[in-house]
């Protein structure tokens, strides 16, 4: 099993005849990911990458059965391609754009709300299930098939992350990139609570940082849990001094006055097991065993 995708999942791509898209659609494929066309306005009809290409997404998902949606679309046309998916029944997008709008998240926000449809990001290297499914940018040859799900809202460090399963002997079964924005779609308790229904995870790995109260409002849901997996969590941004306000947009929100030990504290006291170092991630997944 997986969580939101795997190799029977039916993938279009928005965007898909631009030059990142191509790039990365054609590695998606590559690594099994069941990609079923592309959606271009205007160049409807064509094949691009041998695959179907139509002007509209509800004409790519009434030809292809498509349930997920992977955006190379830039930031400001991420609003309407969410829009546009959303009426047409995607359930699953992922968006990888860097500067979407704040005023444009707030809208998108509300148009998922009361949907079945849930978006990824943006600014996010996407979601993965090694060997099945790849939306989005992720370094495919890093991962492996296993049973440790990563959720993170560092980009970067998701790859550190999977790095750290390698180390414990381990795979994974999901990984999931939330985004850097200040406003997201998926949050940690959107993903945590997959991962725990999911019966191939049998522990997850949570990266968070400074800036932002999505791991305080993620420590009170998981400490209110019946049945629970175990989490390990690493914060970054321990080094920058209280009150110091960081590039991340997260944290032009709380101005830099919600610590990092504040962070820590509250996933401490929910239950789960916060280490001080990223790289001490294999060492307690190696003591789960």
């Amino acid at each position: 099993m997986s969580v939101f995708v795997n190799k029977k999942t039916k993938v279009i791509c928005q965007g898909i005849t631009g030059t990142q898209a191509s790039f990365h659609i054609r590695r998606s494929l590559n690594c099994g990911t069941q990609i079923v066309g592309g959606v271009t306005p205007g160049k409807g009809g064509q094949l691009h990458l041998n695959l179907p290409v139509f002007d509209t997404v509800k004409e790519a998902v009434a030809e292809t059965g498509a349930t997920a949606s992977i955006m190379y679309v830039p930031a400001a046309a991420v609003k309407s391609a969410v829009k546009e998916a959303v009426e047409a029944g995607i359930k699953l997008m992922v968006s990888i754009a860097d500067g979407v709008p704040l005023k444009d998240m707030l809208e998108i926000k509300e148009m998922l709300r009361g949907t079945s449809s849930q978006l990824i990001g943006p600014n996010t290297p996407g979601i993965i299930t090694p060997g099945e499914a790849r939306l989005g940018i992720f370094p495919e040859n890093i991962h492996n098939r296993g049973h440790i799900g990563i959720v993170s809202r560092s980009s970067t460090l998701t790859y550190e992350a999977v790095l750290e399963t390698k180390r414990a002997g381990e795979g994974q079964s999901t990984v999931i990139g939330l985004g850097d924005d200040v406003l997201i779609g998926m949050d940690f308790i959107d993903a945590l609570s997959a991962f725990m229904a999911d019966r191939q995870t049998k522990a997850i790995i949570m990266i968070g940082r400074l800036g932002g109260a999505f791991e305080e409002v993620a420590a009170a849901w998981y400490k209110n849990q019946k049945y629970k997996k175990p989490v390990i969590a690493f914060i970054a941004g321990n080094a920058i001094p209280f009150g110091h306000k960081m590039g991340y947009a997260g944290d032009i929100m709380t101005k830099g006055y919600i610590s990092v030990q504040d962070k820590k504290d509250a996933l401490n006291a929910a239950g789960i097991t916060v280490v001080d170092h990223i790289n001490d991630i294999h060492f307690k997944l190696a003591k789960l065993k």
